[in-house]
């Protein structure tokens, strides 16, 4: 087993999780951890945020944009949002991944695209497929991961956008990345708007405060 310490409780992984199959073995396991971020790619195990999440630039990020973004999926039954939380699984870029935001639309819902996975206890525990969309929110130990891996990553299995979102420090990053030959393109602003073809919107990140003088973001769309 390898022993994982990230602030948290350590985390072992079985030996004879070696490749896509066993990680999703594992994965559907009591053993597996309740917490964290444990993903597959790249013919191995990544291990991060398994600690507690910064609040303002990780957690609330996450929270602001399933806000946005589950109302607009709702618009015309658009599709369906999932925030932390949903496995993805696409076999063709051998990855396993627990995004930080997932949009599936309803046409590829009906086409096929993506298919529910049954958990062992009943309901759906995972996404199987090619979503149109994927977030990911940087944080410290995430950065590699989030700008090249899994940018090559989600190329591969052809999801059609890809955001980026880093707001650590001083930082006010969106970034939409729109899949083009199998690679992706960052998606030019317009007057700090950019657009996305999947939503058919476009959005701006903003840095708010409450009222109680409390530091906030705010996703912005037209």
């Amino acid at each position: 087993m390898v022993h994982f310490y990230l602030d948290a409780e350590p985390v072992s992984v079985p030996f004879w999780v070696t490749d896509l199959a066993t990680f999703r073995r594992w994965a559907d396991s009591d053993e597996f951890p309740d917490d964290g971020r444990i993903d597959f790619f790249l013919g191995q195990v990544w291990i991060t945020d398994m600690g507690k999440e910064q609040l303002f630039s990780h957690v609330l990020v996450k929270t602001e944009s399933s806000f946005v973004l589950t109302g607009l999926s709702k618009v015309d039954n658009l599709g369906l949002y999932f925030g932390d939380g949903a496995y993805l699984t696409n076999e063709r870029a051998e990855l396993s991944v627990k995004p930080d935001g997932c949009f599936v639309s309803t046409k590829s819902f009906e086409r096929g695209r993506v298919q529910l996975v049954p958990g062992r206890a009943g309901g759906y525990v995972e996404l199987i497929g090619v979503p149109d969309m994927l977030l990911e929110v940087v944080s410290d130990s995430s950065v590699d991961k989030d700008n090249v891996y899994l940018r090559d990553k989600y190329a591969k299995a052809g999801i059609r956008e890809y955001w980026i979102i880093d707001v650590r420090g001083k930082r006010l990053r969106l970034e939409i990345l729109s899949l083009t030959d199998h690679e992706y393109v960052a998606v030019r602003p317009r007057d700090k708007w950019i657009k996305s073809i999947v939503f058919g919107k476009s959005f701006r990140l903003e840095r708010t405060e409450t009222p109680a003088g409390v530091p906030s973001v705010t996703l912005l769309v037209k």
